[in-house]
């Protein structure tokens, strides 16, 4: 804000913004210009509520009426360009935004705006030139280096993105952007399993709770957990086939029933399976990956397909085993009953969350 002396009113309304407490500091606000109509920084104030609101318009419109009041107000100007930007009016946004650092050359706000404008009505040079300045001016500000990191990746800039990576962290540990990023390239890196991208992820939000796109990853990671569940379905369900030798090949077919400690031990087989392949890997996760699995699985249509396919197929790989058969032919209906609903849709269910 300027330096002229706020009313009381008008300093309480902007602890409460800063509270994201918009509704009643504008109430606190409205009562402000009541008796005060021609109190140009209730107007300003009262444009930064209504924008960040959403009522863009009526944003324009209070600081127009501060410029009004006060044409030679920097911050009048900066929330004039903020709200045009808000109504994709860029290239006024713009000259607002210039005019605000005509009159406030030591603020980093207006710099800020107007580089992330100029990658759309200016030149990506120009753009950098403005967040280089904006940092200038804000070093320790989470602002300047989100407008670095957005102006330095339309640039192609790795180096000034891993910078403003590192400097957000610095600030603050907790920002969703610089966690985000961090996370998203360790999550990504060849070689990583679904349940380390889980854990990875569900690391993150702890920090980040907020962040959609983290829970969105998260789900993605999870669903490729319960994805995978069906290729040790599969694997039990071929082992209990040979056990069974339910397609005999070559030479003659096993006596059957088969001998129950044959059975017995597959039985161990597909048990350690399933326990060092799921079941120990999901006791591993952070408890924020194990509570998604159970809530994906009960919001999301695909994932309750993976993990039913994998249970129906399991189901058919311990019938195959536990029941002593003297025929094939129903072992043979069980097995193709469990594999082709897998193979059916394992192929195309990728990116389906």
């Amino acid at each position: 804000m300027s330096g002229t002396t706020l009313h009381p009113r008008v300093e309480q309304a902007l602890e409460l913004y800063g509270m994201k407490r918009r509704e009643e500091a504008l109430a606190l606000l409205d009562r402000r210009l009541a008796e005060a109509p021609d109190d140009h920084e209730a107007w300003t104030a009262r444009a930064r509520c209504l924008t960040a609101l959403g009522r863009n318009e009526e944003g324009l419109d209070a600081a127009d009426q501060a410029l009004k009041l006060e044409p030679e107000l920097a911050d009048g100007h900066f929330m004039r360009g903020f709200a045009l930007r808000r109504m994709s009016r860029l290239p006024e946004a713009e000259q607002s935004q210039r005019e605000a650092i005509r009159l406030a050359p030591q603020s980093w706000g207006p710099r800020a705006q107007r580089a992330e404008m100029l990658i759309f009505v200016g030149t990506k040079e120009e753009a950098l030139q403005e967040a280089q300045e904006a940092v200038r001016l804000g070093p320790d500000v989470v602002e300047t280096w989100h407008t670095m990191y957005k102006v330095a990746a339309f640039n192609s800039r790795s180096d000034l993105v891993q910078e403003s990576v590192r400097q957000l962290l610095r600030i603050d540990p907790t920002d969703q952007l610089a966690v985000t990023v961090v996370t998203d390239r360790e999550a990504r890196e060849p070689g990583t399993s679904a349940a380390r991208a889980a854990d990875l992820y569900a690391g993150a939000l702890a920090v980040a709770p907020d962040s959609e796109s983290l829970r969105a990853d998260l789900d993605r990671a999870v669903y490729r957990m319960l994805r995978g569940t069906r290729w040790l379905a599969l694997l039990c369900l071929v082992m209990a086939a040979v056990t069974v030798d339910v397609f005999p090949t070559g030479g003659e077919a096993k006596e059957l029933p088969v001998h129950l400690g044959t059975r017995l031990w597959t039985l161990t087989l597909m048990a350690a399976v399933w326990g060092f392949g799921a079941w120990r890997r999901y006791r591993r996760l952070r408890t924020g990956a194990q509570l998604t699995v159970f809530a994906l699985v009960r919001r999301s249509f695909w994932p309750r397909v993976a993990l039913g396919q994998a249970t129906w197929a399991t189901l058919c790989a311990l019938l195959l085993v536990a029941l002593p058969w003297s025929e094939r032919t129903v072992p043979q209906i069980l097995f193709w009953l469990a594999l082709v609903p897998n193979l059916l849709s394992i192929s195309h269910d990728r990116d389906k969350v």
